[in-house]
């Protein structure tokens, strides 16, 4: 009786041995990291991340344009690096785009003063309202001539605009007939993405007026098909081709220049846009019978390609794995 009663209790020892031994083990292998690759390894998923805000960044640009001359540049004014089409140091004529220069020079001047009742409106509708007969105010003030200058300079206006704001490109223009007109004074893309520079970080008005200017440029207004022969409809190209979200990060200050000529046929378009992060500029030449509307499209187009991240853009990036077998 004895007998079997010690057989019963060692029984029970072993079985009770080996249920202790079995989590032991493997708890052992699963300090181990899967010794014998028959463990999986659990890591933790990674926190995830917000997308990068949309701006504007340099890359490749596609245009299917028919006209004499497509060119565009834009500033990250972050690093001062400028990038653009192969000719964006060749020139067009500034056309109206010039106005928000003319304007800032000449407040720059007054310093801490403020001007007339009558030249405050005219710089604002000069800028607002791409109007010419402010803008011819303004210009008046600031000491420019209509006059060629000796040795094809151009004129004072024109000639602090290269100095103040390091300008390489631009020259008098050197037709005939438009010789002496600010308008026609001649820019190359990347000079202008130098000028929305100057005139964002406070050169070209100085610190007083700078932000009513870049106000005044965010308050362009007027649709393609409201312009007129020397006022109105200055609200399109570049600001349209900009998505929400870009638009919802600050005002966009834009200022473009458009002017059918009779002596070459064409219409000379420039778009100007700039924010706290970038400068960009567009300019063309291209045949009157395409109309302006043409213009504004290809501007448009070329902010679209250069927003970055593209939309959508988060959808395509593979997924980390969140553990490893």
């Amino acid at each position: 009786m004895r007998s079997r009663v010690i057989m019963v209790l060692a029984v029970m020892a072993v079985l009770l041995g080996a249920g202790l031994l079995v989590p032991a083990a493997y708890a052992r292998l699963s300090d181990s990291g899967g010794v014998g690759g028959g463990a999986a390894e659990l890591v933790p998923a990674p926190a995830p991340t917000e997308p990068p805000a949309p701006t504007l960044a340099a890359g490749p640009v596609s245009v299917n344009f028919k006209g004499e001359f497509f060119g565009w540049a834009l500033m990250d004014r972050e690093t001062d690096k400028i990038a653009g089409s192969k000719n964006m140091a060749s020139t067009s004529s500034t056309e109206s785009m010039l106005k928000a220069w003319i304007v800032s020079d000449y407040l720059r001047q007054l310093g801490d003063k403020e001007p007339t009742a009558a030249l405050k409106k005219a710089a604002s509708t000069a800028i607002r309202d791409s109007d010419d007969s402010g803008a011819n105010k303004v210009f008046a003030a600031a000491g420019g001539t209509y006059r060629p200058e000796p040795n094809g300079q151009p004129d004072p206006v024109i000639q602090r605009a290269i100095k103040i704001c390091g300008l390489t490109d631009t020259k008098r223009g050197n037709v005939p007939s438009y010789e002496g007109w600010w308008s026609f004074t001649r820019m190359s893309p990347r000079d202008a993405v130098r000028l929305g520079d100057c005139i964002a970080d406070g050169r070209a008005a100085g610190p007083k007026w700078t932000r009513w200017v870049l106000d005044e440029m965010a308050k362009v207004r007027g649709s393609v098909t409201q312009q007129q022969a020397r006022s109105g409809g200055g609200k399109w190209g570049i600001v349209d081709g900009l998505p929400a979200e870009i638009r919802a990060q600050g005002p966009v200050s834009i200022k473009n220049g458009w002017t059918a000529l009779a002596y070459d046929g064409n219409w000379h378009v420039n778009c100007l846009a700039v924010t706290d992060k970038w400068s960009l500029a567009v300019m063309l030449r291209y045949p009157q019978s395409q109309k302006l509307t043409y213009g504004a499209k290809v501007c448009a187009g070329v902010a679209t390609q250069l927003v970055t991240p593209q939309p959508g853009a988060a959808l395509k990036v593979p997924q980390q794995p969140v553990g490893k077998l």
